[in-house]
């Protein structure tokens, strides 16, 4: 199936490769690297070989190749010499750019190469803390500045998510099998839907060999009565991101207090952008808020 095909501004271009716009125009005006259709307006506008072949560029010249150089290089020069640079930051930043045109482009198989190109010399634990997280930060970034679409993020987070699913699958062929070992039950309040944080943490819990079930998006806390009815010693952990507005943190902290702890004070721990709104002083002793997921697991 044939490449979904994309055309970019130099904006767009900009926040993919991280090079200012300008310094596109001077190096497209002085070395000639990139060809450019322009509009009836006389906007330039660039296809999917630009943006790749700038990425290659931007790739370079990050280690210390100069544009004067790569700009006497044939295409398939530039090419084969990213594939040769094989340092471990090299590594990272060229995934993230695979990652970037797969997304762009909808294509799984580049997608899938890259990832198992990435495995076969490192654990999911490091591909996720290494390429996904940032990838994923750099992914947000783009879509508040509309150089992606939804419909890219959502591709490439429901790719991502795929994976984490396929490790969790893994680790729980190994559960342990105590009766009194704590349960962590992982959920989203109401109205919060983005779930790639907590499938993370779902799976470094499993990972650390705890006894972890994810129970999924938007859930009301008065169904969390069905399960303490069956296990007692549970520890909830929820994650709250910055999008929908209309969940308000204090109301579902309030909300978890006199619903799910009214003969036990439950363990609950909180993560996600969201919790920045909440005053920490003013929290009782079993509810706990963490900076980040990674300090987490870093302490299991």
């Amino acid at each position: 199936m044939e490449h979904i095909k994309q055309n970019f501004s130099i904006k767009d271009l900009e926040h993919l490769s991280g090079i200012k716009a300008h310094t596109i125009r001077i190096w497209e005006k002085r070395y000639d690297i990139l060809n450019p259709e322009r509009t009836d307006t006389n906007i330039r506008t660039y296809n999917g070989e630009n943006l790749q072949k700038l990425l290659n560029i931007s790739f370079l010249n990050s280690h210390g190749y100069k544009i004067s150089r790569i700009s006497k290089m044939e295409e398939n020069e530039i090419n084969n010499l990213v594939k040769r640079i094989s340092a471990s930051s090299s590594e990272e930043n060229r995934a993230k750019n695979s990652f970037k045109l797969a997304m762009m482009n909808f294509d799984d198989r580049l997608f899938q190469r890259t990832y198992n190109k990435l495995r076969e010399k490192r654990t999911f634990r490091e591909v996720f803390q290494d390429v996904f997280l940032p990838l994923l930060e750099e992914i947000g970034l783009l879509w508040q500045t509309d150089t992606i679409k939804p419909i890219h993020e959502h591709y490439i987070v429901e790719l991502i998510k795929q994976k984490i699913y396929l490790n969790i699958a893994d680790l729980k062929a190994e559960i342990p099998e105590e009766d009194d070992e704590i349960l962590y039950v992982l959920f989203l309040p109401e109205n919060e839907i983005h779930d790639v944080g907590i499938l993370y943490l779902n799976y470094e819990l499993l990972n650390a060999g705890k006894n972890a079930i994810y129970l999924g998006p938007s859930l009301p806390l008065n169904n969390l009565d069905y399960l303490m009815k069956i296990h007692k010693n549970l520890i909830f952990v929820s994650y709250l991101t910055i999008t929908p507005v209309n969940t308000d943190v204090e109301e579902f902290i309030k909300d978890f207090q006199e619903k799910v702890c009214q003969e036990k004070q439950h363990e609950l721990l909180l993560f996600g952008q969201r919790t920045k709104e909440i005053d920490r002083n003013l929290l009782p002793d079993h509810i706990k808020v963490y900076p980040s997921a990674l300090d987490f697991a870093n302490h299991l």
